[in-house]
């Protein structure tokens, strides 16, 4: 089956974005419901990192941010959604889909020749403290999605330990 790629610049951060929002999809669509509730990890002081509900409900945030970051770029005024904390994957795969959707709506009218921005005043500054223009915005919106899937698939073997591993699960 060929893959239909998106163009130019845009189409190439959309596509990893998508692809990176898929892999995490898969790599959760096991997960039982307690296992999700589950705190894997005891000792962070990130409230974000506790289970895999907290990570999801964080990612899912964190994908509407990025997108309204850039919206607010162009001087559209939206309000960051609330974190939402669920007790099902079905609903973290949906509200994925619908994150990376919204990213698609607000990157519609985006031209390839506005994602670099070499003027420091004309960045993005996150709340963090970061300045970012839009391509430098989306990349770190994919790496953190691969570095919570990543984090996730670290948890599942925490829950399990004893559970047959992937060889990609295997080495960190």
């Amino acid at each position: 089956m060929d893959k239909a790629y998106r163009q130019g610049a845009k189409g190439a951060l959309l596509d990893e974005y998508e692809k990176a929002i898929t892999e995490l999809q898969s790599v959760i669509a096991d997960i039982s419901d307690k296992d999700l509730i589950t705190i894997a990890d005891t000792v962070t002081t990130d409230e974000n990192c506790r289970s895999v509900q907290t990570i999801l409900s964080h990612v899912v945030s964190s994908a509407y941010s990025y997108a309204i970051y850039i919206m607010h770029y162009y001087g559209y005024q939206m309000v960051r959604p609330e974190q939402r904390f669920y007790t099902t994957v079905k609903d973290y795969v949906r509200d994925l889909t619908e994150a990376f959707q919204f990213t698609e709506t607000v990157f519609r009218d985006i031209k390839d020749s506005e994602l670099e921005q070499f003027d420091h005043e004309k960045k993005i500054a996150a709340r963090w403290g970061q300045v970012y223009d839009i391509e430098q915005m989306m990349e770190h919106a994919i790496v953190h999605i691969l570095r919570h899937r990543r984090q996730i698939e670290k948890f599942k073997l925490n829950i399990h330990p004893t559970a047959p591993q992937s060889p990609s699960q295997k080495s960190c």
